[in-house]
């Protein structure tokens, strides 16, 4: 995992900051993979500070123990407005080993307007040494005013083969090429998919597939992958697509029963399914309710497939 978070523009670009000593006083890294957003700012803490694999400071910036590196929330935690005074605060001391400072903020977008209001001016005008690294999965619930204040590093979803040889290097032995392709380019997303044994394609072609896709929406639970779903429904649409324009190159099955699904599917249908799946993971982001989403979603695949199946 960690020569594909290495990989990312995020990464190099503060490394080589730091190489020619112009480290921005603060950075937003914006990573769309919320599991291992903190994974990445680690590294990038790592890059900032020039560390070197093994290194003393390396292992104790990877352990989230450096003195002069603070990471806030605790992990899995929320921005409070205490946090917000202690980073006011820690900024005014001086760091302890060398001449720079860093705050790594995470999960900066489920941060309040109060929180991120309260960071305004040490943000644009920190202490002398003192830098910030924010990570955040979106820019929109990131304050106008904050961004105007960062350096933005926006990364893009990770190309399917980056994702593949990630998961090749992490599950040895295991075929990862649909989980990878559904993925969206988002790591967790093909973890998720794989671990999950199949369970979520198996589920998306049972969803595409019923005259009653309302039933199988039932089935789907606050507790399930919200974005592993909806990216194994894109996946077999995709492949479904393709199998009608008499392409090859399926990545989650070339069987016959997805050939016989695909049969009742004319292209418009599928081309404007794919357009909602994608709509319906934008809405996800905006935290709309899932099984909603996924019931508004059949709906309309239901609706287009009988207007295109009158059509053909």
């Amino acid at each position: 995992m960690r020569e594909l978070l290495r990989s990312t523009k995020a990464y190099r670009a503060i490394a080589s900051d730091a190489r020619s000593g112009r480290q921005s006083h603060a950075y937003l890294v914006l990573f769309p993979d919320g599991t291992y957003l903190r994974d990445l700012l680690r590294e990038c803490a790592k890059a900032f500070f020039g560390a070197e694999d093994a290194s003393r400071e390396a292992e104790l910036i990877g352990a989230e123990h450096y003195s002069d590196c603070l990471y806030l929330p605790a992990a899995g935690g929320k921005l409070t407005a205490d946090d917000g005074a202690r980073i006011v605060d820690e900024s005014l001391l001086r760091p302890v080993e060398g001449d720079k400072k860093l705050f790594v903020l995470d999960n900066f977008h489920n941060a309040s307007a109060l929180v991120q209001n309260k960071l305004l001016k040490v943000l644009e005008e920190p202490p002398a040494g003192v830098h910030f690294l924010l990570g955040a999965t979106a820019e929109f619930s990131v304050l106008p005013t904050v961004l105007s204040r960062v350096k933005k590093l926006e990364e893009p979803p990770f190309e399917e083969g980056a994702v593949c040889g990630a998961l090749l290097r992490k599950y040895p032995g295991r075929d990862v090429r649909a989980c990878a392709a559904a993925s969206g380019g988002v790591f967790s997303a093909a973890e998720a998919l794989l671990e999950g044994g199949g369970e979520e394609f198996r589920l998306a072609r049972e969803f595409l597939a019923s005259e009653e896709p309302e039933r199988v929406c039932r089935l789907l639970d606050d507790k399930r992958d919200k974005q592993s779903f909806f990216a194994a429904v894109r996946l077999l649409l995709r492949d479904m697509l393709l199998q009608r324009e008499g392409r090859g190159d399926l990545a989650a099955s070339g069987d016959e029963e997805l050939r016989e699904l695909a049969e009742e599917y004319p292209i418009g249908a599928l081309l404007s399914a794919l357009e909602r799946v994608t709509e319906a993971e934008r809405q996800l982001k905006f935290n709309a309710n899932f099984q909603q989403c996924a019931e508004v979603l059949a709906l309309h695949i239901r609706k287009e497939r009988k207007k295109w199946q009158r059509l053909s």
